[in-house]
């Protein structure tokens, strides 16, 4: 039995930040974060686009907002401490028709509410800073950036480790439990893993694709269940590469629960090009071929799911076609950047979004954490919680704190 003050289950980058600010605010503490695959962020943060986000297009006040904009000045803090690269590269946000300039200015009313550095700009502006993007007129977010988000969490991990630490790989929780033993003071709890047994007064669950389940383990029945959905994108040939400078994104569309197909420049010079938004057959179905039949059945049997899919059946079938037509799927790039062509394009590795699903058929669009007196429970961290972590991490050990003992 391996003893702690804190377990973090998920070594993603969520996990990693909120075990990083635990040891930073009680450096006398021990923490064990378990991780089931063999090495960190294998997931999400993995196969993140590496955006820095601003909040532009989040809900002032909402919690997206709120930690977006402070999690990403400490994340710029922390790479540039770190000598972890960066570049805030910029973003143009184009309107490609009429019925897009109303929702524009209604973007740019919440950028200038969350303290966005952001301006509406013209059609020669925008050839300005993208020359091959076609628009209507735009949004300029100079200060929208990007990063490798690998790089941050594997010096999450090493901090953890030098700070006194432990990131344990190979461990898949398969049990949550108290502990009853004679002699052992109240209110402690034991995580079984595949790898061994941890015990410890508090749990942070951080499990992203998976942690509706270790919730459930725990005893509590989630108010949302992950939904799976596969994110794939195509990638710029080198010789296209001139054709984005930068970011470009679309106007969102408030009928399209996803932001749209656009263009991201990563901090190592590729380009992507998506993604799309197609229901994925396992919660690590990073393929059309990777099936799980568990986690189908969870999906498919679940009200919650039905009720999305008969809302969304209309745009759900226009992702499906552009799953499998690269044609469909160039024509759609070619809205923001005509120039583009399928032989411009070739594949690139896909995402799996752990998209949390109300029983009613709602996305739940902001970040959800539910509380037990032992567990804490990140149930939906959905973009930019990359940008966010460690202001994400800020806000799950303030809520911490006042269940630990002698703080």
């Amino acid at each position: 039995m391996h003893e702690s003050d804190l377990i973090v289950i998920g070594g993603g980058i969520v996990g990693l930040a909120t075990a990083y600010r635990f040891l930073e605010r009680y450096p006398g503490k021990r923490v064990v974060v378990l991780e089931k695959e063999a090495a960190i962020a294998r997931h999400q943060t993995g196969h993140n686009s590496g955006v820095l986000h601003t909040g532009i297009y989040y809900k002032p006040g909402s919690l997206k907002a709120v930690n977006c904009r402070a999690g990403k000045a400490a994340m710029q803090e922390f790479c540039r401490r770190e000598n972890i690269p960066f570049e805030l590269c910029g973003k143009v946000i184009v309107a490609t028709d009429t019925a897009e300039l109303p929702r524009m200015e209604l973007l740019l009313e919440r950028g200038a509410a969350n303290g966005v550095a952001c301006r509406r700009i013209g059609p020669a502006e925008i050839r300005e800073i993208e020359p091959h993007a076609a628009g209507i007129g735009g949004i300029h977010v100079p200060e929208a950036g990007i990063v490798d988000f690998n790089l941050v969490a594997a010096r999450l991990a090493e901090i953890i480790i030098e700070r006194g630490g432990r990131v344990v790989t190979s461990a898949r929780v398969t049990g949550i439990r108290q502990d009853t033993s004679a002699g052992t003071a109240g209110g402690r709890a034991v995580v079984v893993t595949t790898a061994d047994e941890f015990a410890a007064s508090q749990i942070i669950n951080c499990a992203g694709l998976h942690c509706d389940r270790v919730a459930r383990l725990s005893g509590v029945v989630p108010s949302a269940r992950i939904i799976p959905f596969r994110g794939e994108y195509y990638a710029l040939k080198p010789e296209a590469h001139h054709l984005v400078k930068s970011l470009i994104y679309p106007v969102p569309d408030p009928k399209f629960p996803f932001l749209g197909v656009h263009f991201t420049r990563r901090i190592g010079g590729l380009i992507d090009c998506g993604p799309n938004a197609v229901l994925a057959l396992a919660r690590e179905g990073y393929r059309h071929t990777n099936i799980n039949f568990r986690d189908l059945a969870e999906t498919l049997t679940y009200v919650g799911f039905w009720k999305l899919a008969a809302r969304y059946w209309k745009i759900g079938t226009g992702e499906m076609v552009r799953s499998f037509s690269k044609a469909a799927f160039v024509r759609a790039l070619q809205r923001l950047v005509p120039a583009i062509e399928s032989q411009h394009l070739e594949w690139a590795p896909a995402g799996v979004r752990a998209q949390a699903v109300s029983p009613d058929g709602a996305m739940v669009d902001d970040f959800l954490i539910e509380e037990t007196a032992q567990v804490i429970n990140v149930q939906n961290a959905p973009s930019p919680a990359a940008t966010a972590s460690l202001n994400i991490g800020n806000l799950i050990i303030d809520r911490l704190a006042s269940r630990l003992p002698n703080t």
